[in-house]
């Protein structure tokens, strides 16, 4: 069998095709990209999907782990060669419940059905094997390396090496025999130890029978005695019913009686409770909570009150300091201003005054001295009384002037000094500064003892009317409520009649509930002619009771012994029957002890020629897959056996002790699982078929060397078969890169050849 193409909808596979070659072909793909998926695919397309199976803890069924992962139905195409004819198989869903049962084999090209292919037998018919021989030799997965028994191969096997019939199998044919052999005898179980037991059985009906009519008469006249004892204690209990349906009358007179007082009771504190206008329990809690509430409030108010007093106080302080300050009246700005000018001074004018008039009595006195001394001088010096006196003159007024500048400004600095302190224009200027710097303290104060005291006002203009609010509701019903604690006292109040009146309600409902009980119990038996001077039982009813079921029981022993030992008597017959019957049945174990014999017998026989088969075919394998162990591994191990649970162990070159594969590396393992599963297809699959191997990430653990060692041999065995190897690893197709006898791809994104 040859495969072209497969096209598949089958798990994460949407509508993808895979293009295959002759020969050995790579197909080299990362980890989830659909290796195993197209691998299990290929089965399902030849051998379909089990629909029964089902999905169990750490398992998967196949019908669903495959279902299309974005919807639609399970579906594929496998374009093939086989038996010289080119194939097409087309698997379909139509039921959800059975995945690709719809199936259809066609002639490549034409619509020609293939009338010997069913969806069932599809498999067996172009491969020559069945579904269980293929996953145990062709089929080779990582996780599915080792070998196991299975019925299948071993009829494969054994028709390869004995006569070439295929319908017998050692296990099934073992359990067969081992069915029989169960059937007559196992453990306690089976026809012989039946057959044992109905003759011990027959042999004791013979022995004891003549002593069935003497146990069968006492048993009768116990049966009499205990009957007596019946009537007697049957008399009893009714006297106790009696007495128990007296006192439930009794009783439920008295819960009548108690039923009539709750209700009264009840009604009693309701009347008065609506009478008084008393709340519900939810306004009595809300009333109470805002209660609660204004305390929380007032102490707020409080609050309020001391922030706003000690804005007050702030305010103050911030008033006092611009009062201290030599500003105080005026604005920062007019401070500053201030500060930063001359102050106005007053001068008295007097003083220069004086010295000016000095100057004009200096210059009149020197005029008139001057004029007596040159007044007989001519020309130019007639002018020298004139030029000295307007000389003194001058002299005069820019002394006053000067004399009048000092006085100002010496009384400005003693201004400064008198208003200020100091006459350092920046002491003063800071002065102005302070000055501003307070202000703004004063307004922020100010601004502030405003906010607190309309906080304030306003937090107890709340409080006031909340608690007249709450005041106002609770006189509704308590009108002497004009302060708090009064209105919290008649709220505890309140409560009080409301609990005391649900306590009534719940004492009328358990006395309701009690006489409804008494009346279920009474069943409406009608009482009123049991006598009231009843005398009370001697005895407890449990007593009587007890002893009555004891009575009882033994009773029903005895008519039950009495009965059986009637029916033993009509039964039992002659003793000489039974003996004939005992005759017969040891007959009978005669016979199936030798047939248990013979069929022991025939299972040693099995077993010794299934013995002779392993150790003919045996040996045969093992030689094979020491051969192709030795090229895996470039001859570090050359000798190979299997026992006949096919259990391997492999001997290293040069050493005659052969270890387990418990004592291989896990690489090591795997290359002799795959040698011995090359080995097993050399010898069950069928030539004529050239059945195709595949391989999913068989050589995972395979190092780089022993790698290349097996895809060298597996290039050489796909010469004469189709090989789909699936790797994850790129060594296998960089090892055949430029090989044109080898087919490579990469799956990652869709198929490429390399």
């Amino acid at each position: 069998m040859l495969i072209h193409r497969m096209s598949a909808n089958f798990g994460k596979l949407q509508g993808e095709t895979l293009e295959l070659n002759e020969g050995l072909n790579i197909l080299q793909a990362p980890n989830e990209t659909g290796k195993s998926t197209w691998c299990a695919f290929l089965v399902a397309m030849l051998y379909g999907i089990n629909s029964r199976e089902r999905d169990k803890s750490g398992f998967i069924a196949e019908k669903n782990r495959y279902a299309p992962w974005q919807g639609g139905t399970m579906l594929g195409r496998l374009d093939c060669r086989a038996d010289g004819a080119e194939l097409s198989l087309l698997r379909a869903t139509r039921r959800a419940s059975s995945p690709m049962a719809e199936f259809r084999a066609l002639y490549t090209g034409t619509g020609t059905l293939v009338p010997e292919l069913t969806g069932e037998n599809c498999g067996e018919k172009l491969l020559g094997i069945s579904r269980e021989v293929f996953e145990r030799s062709a089929f080779i997965r990582q996780a599915g390396l080792p070998i196991s028994q299975d019925a299948e191969l071993e009829r494969r096997i054994a028709a390869l090496i004995t006569s070439g019939e295929e319908g017998t199998s050692y296990s099934e044919a073992a359990e067969t025999l081992k069915k029989q052999l169960n059937r007559r005898r196992h453990n306690k179980t089976g026809q012989l130890p039946a057959l044992e037991g109905e003759l011990r059985e027959l042999e004791q009906k013979i022995a004891h029978a003549e002593a069935l009519a003497r146990s069968c008469g006492e048993s009768q006249q116990r049966v009499r005695e205990l009957e007596e004892r019946k009537a007697a204690l049957s008399e009893e209990l009714a006297h106790h019913q009696h007495w128990e349906a007296l006192q439930k009358r009794q009783s439920l007179e008295g819960a009548e009686t108690a039923a009539r007082e709750a209700q009264a009771r009840y009604e009693e504190i309701r009347r008065r409770a609506e009478q008084d206008r008393i709340p519900e329990m939810d306004a009595i809690g809300r009333l109470r909570g805002a209660i609660v509430n204004l305390g929380t409030v007032r102490r707020s108010v409080e609050k309020a009150r001391q922030q706003r007093d000690e804005a007050a106080k702030a305010l103050l302080r911030a008033e006092a300091a611009v009062s201290e300050s030599p500003f105080a009246g005026q604005t920062a700005e007019q401070a500053v201003r201030e500060a930063a000018s001359s102050p106005a001074v007053h001068v008295s004018p007097w003083k220069e005054v004086a010295v000016f008039f000095a100057g004009l009595a200096a210059a009149g006195g020197a005029f008139m001295l001057l004029s007596s001394r040159i007044s007989t001088l001519d020309g130019i010096w007639n002018y020298l009384p004139w030029g000295v006196s307007a000389g003194i003159v001058l002299a005069g007024t820019l002394l006053a002037r000067l004399v009048h500048r000092h006085e100002v400004s010496a009384a400005r600095l003693s201004a400064l000094v008198k208003r200020f302190g100091t006459s350092d224009p920046g002491a003063i200027a800071a002065m102005a500064e302070e000055y501003r710097t307070l202000v703004e303290q004063q307004e922020t104060a100010r601004v502030e003892s405003e906010r607190c005291s309309a906080a304030a006002e306003g937090l107890h203009a709340s409080l006031t009317a909340n608690e007249q609010a709450i005041l106002l509701e609770i006189r509704r019903f308590a009108p002497t409520a004009f302060d708090l604690s009064t209105a919290d006292e008649l709220l505890r109040g309140c409560a009080q009649r409301r609990r005391e009146l649900s306590t009534s309600e719940a004492a009328l409902r358990e006395a309701k509930m009690r006489l409804e009980l008494l009346q279920g119990n009474s069943g409406g038996e009608e009482n009123a002619s049991l006598p009231q001077d009843l005398r009370p039982p001697l005895r407890r009813r449990e007593v009587v009771e007890e002893a009555l079921a004891s009575l009882n029981t033994s009773l029903e022993r005895e008519r039950s012994a009495a009965d059986q030992l009637s029916g033993e008597l009509r039964s039992a017959g002659d003793p000489i029957v039974l003996r004939s019957a005992a005759g017969a049945l040891r007959q009978k174990i005669a016979a199936l002890e030798e047939e248990y014999a013979a069929i022991r017998l025939a299972m040693d026989t099995l077993d010794q020629a299934n013995t002779d088969l392993q150790n003919r075919f045996s040996p045969a394998l093992g030689r094979r897959v020491g051969e192709i162990f030795a090229d895996l591994t470039g001859g570090a191990y050359d000798a190979v056996v299997l026992d006949r649970a096919l259990r391997l162990s492999a001997a290293p070159a040069g050493d005659s002790q052969y270890r387990d594969t418990g004592f291989l590396s896990a690489g090591t393992t795997d290359q002799l699982y795959l040698a011995t599963r090359l080995a097993i297809c050399e010898m069950v699959l069928p030539d004529e078929k050239q059945v195709p191997i595949v391989l999913d990430d068989a050589l995972a653990n395979f190092d780089d060397e022993r790698c290349r060692r097996a895809l060298n041999w597996l290039k050489e065995e796909a010469k004469h078969r189709q090989i789909l190897l699936f790797t994850c690893h790129s060594r296998e197709a960089d090892f055949f890169a430029g090989d044109g006898e080898v087919f490579v791809q990469r799956l990652t994104n869709g198929a490429e050849k390399v």
